[in-house]
């Protein structure tokens, strides 16, 4: 499993995601910066009107928004891998895979916007008066390669049964157990029970639930990271210093432990940049797709924003705080990912930084359980609909099954496979991308109101 990880997230992968973030930048004319006050104020800077328009509203049927669409791709995306993720890339690859991390969300952020683009333009209503959005449509309609759009849905929900829900319920139970003492099977249950009742509620009721439950679990994270630069501080500048010169000196840039002339700093950063904030696998199309707004352009800058703060921010300030506690000497470190984030953060916090950090991965595996979902569901409804069958209620019972599962055990190998699902799915999908790009083009520079 090893050999096929390595073949499937290779140079060549990493290169692909890099070509196909070139093109869109070029697409876009680097919007992405250059376009940065016009984004910010149509995304983050809307947010208090969009709250002020839902009060308004109070009573009317409801109707997922830009915020809870945004939100619940953000559940998806800000996990484990913000926390263990960097940590593992500073490990394998020294202070300069943040560097690359950054160039991996830069180019990360147009393509983002151009699969949330492709994945409104291509979008169908459901039976239910909802959306069905992702991939597997802009493959079928767009590239009119139906085959790929169902190759892509079938990965999609293969991947949700471990990815979204059995690893990310063993972070949860592991997690628990270490702090509180919990039982394996308690949370398994407790856990299975608690996303049923948010599943249930359909689409609406899982953005509902991700629009509360990502801006608390981010606050705390943040919250405690400022905490531990605060009393770290006057190691933030040498970090970034640290940061710099590693992705420039010649045994980073030169270094071949991939082949092909990719140093390592650079092939764990772009790696780890994409399984962070997953521009290019098509989630992005999946999870923004139910929102109701249907002006160009306005949720793929959304996607832009999801990119930022994910990588740029959120993954940035784990690694400060790990530069700031480690040093130089980040790569002498003997454990895990996980060992390291939580020794810094107690490094700086004493107990209650391994407290935050452990309600933290809780907060942020079951966001991405309850996300997840959302995909695995669309792309089981695709399926279902080839078949001429409904496969929701099966899929439900399965995924929940699958979260239970989890709880119980390591998941190591399950993490492994759904890593190489997660690749393949990436395949047809930048495919897509790349023949598809000239249908997007750049955001008009007048902000909607």
């Amino acid at each position: 499993m090893e050999t096929v990880h390595g073949l499937v997230w290779g140079p060549a992968m990493l290169l692909a995601f890099l070509l196909v973030g070139i093109r869109y930048s070029v697409r876009l004319r680097g919007f992405q910066l250059l376009g940065f006050f016009h984004w910010w104020k149509t995304t983050a800077g809307s947010i208090g009107r969009n709250l002020r328009e839902k009060t308004e509203r109070a009573g009317e049927k409801e109707k997922i928004s830009q915020l809870q669409s945004a939100c619940t791709a953000l559940a998806a995306t800000i996990g484990t891998g913000n926390i263990t993720g960097v940590a593992t890339a500073l490990l394998a690859g020294g202070p300069g895979a943040i560097f690359w991390m950054w160039v991996s969300a830069f180019l990360g952020m147009a393509t983002a916007y151009g699969e949330t683009e492709l994945g409104i333009r291509y979008r169908r209503r459901e039976r239910e008066g909802g959306w069905l959005s992702g991939p597997m449509l802009y493959l079928e309609k767009g590239l009119q390669c139906r085959p790929l759009g169902i190759l892509y849905a079938f990965l999609c929900v293969t991947a949700s049964f471990g990815m979204g829900s059995m690893v990310q319920a063993n972070a949860i139970s592991e997690s628990l157990g270490f702090a509180f003492s919990m039982p394996a099977v308690a949370v398994g249950m407790l856990l299975t029970v608690l996303v049923g009742k948010i599943l249930l509620g359909g689409a609406l009721g899982i953005a509902k639930t991700a629009e509360k439950l990502v801006p608390v679990s981010a606050a705390i994270y943040l919250a405690a990271s400022a905490g531990v630069l605060f009393v770290y501080r006057e190691n933030i500048l040498p970090a970034l210093g640290l940061i710099i010169k590693d992705a420039c000196s010649f045994d980073s840039v030169a270094g071949g432990a991939a082949g092909f002339g990719v140093s390592r700093a650079m092939r764990y950063g772009i790696a780890r940049g994409v399984f962070s904030n997953e521009a290019g696998l098509g989630s992005m199309a999946v999870l923004n797709g139910g929102v109701e707004e249907t002006r160009p352009g306005i949720q793929g800058q959304w996607a832009m924003f999801e990119v930022f703060f994910d990588t740029i921010v959120s993954c940035t300030v784990t690694a400060l705080v790990i530069l700031c506690v480690m040093g130089a000497q980040v790569g002498m470190f003997s454990g895990n990912g996980a060992d390291l984030t939580g020794f810094c953060f107690e490094a700086g916090l004493g107990n209650l930084g391994g407290y935050a950090v452990s309600v933290c991965v809780v907060l942020f595996a079951f966001a991405t359980i309850i996300a997840w979902y959302y995909m695995g569901k669309q792309s089981a409804a695709y399926l279902g609909e080839t078949l001429g069958k409904d496969l929701g209620y099966p899929y439900l019972c399965f995924y929940l099954a699958a979260v239970f599962v989890g709880s119980l055990g390591p998941m190591e190998a399950v993490w492994e496979l759904s890593d190489i699902l997660n690749g393949l799915m990436a395949v047809p999908n930048l495919l897509a991308l790349a023949v598809l790009s000239g249908q997007i083009s750049r955001p008009a520079p007048a902000v909607h109101s």
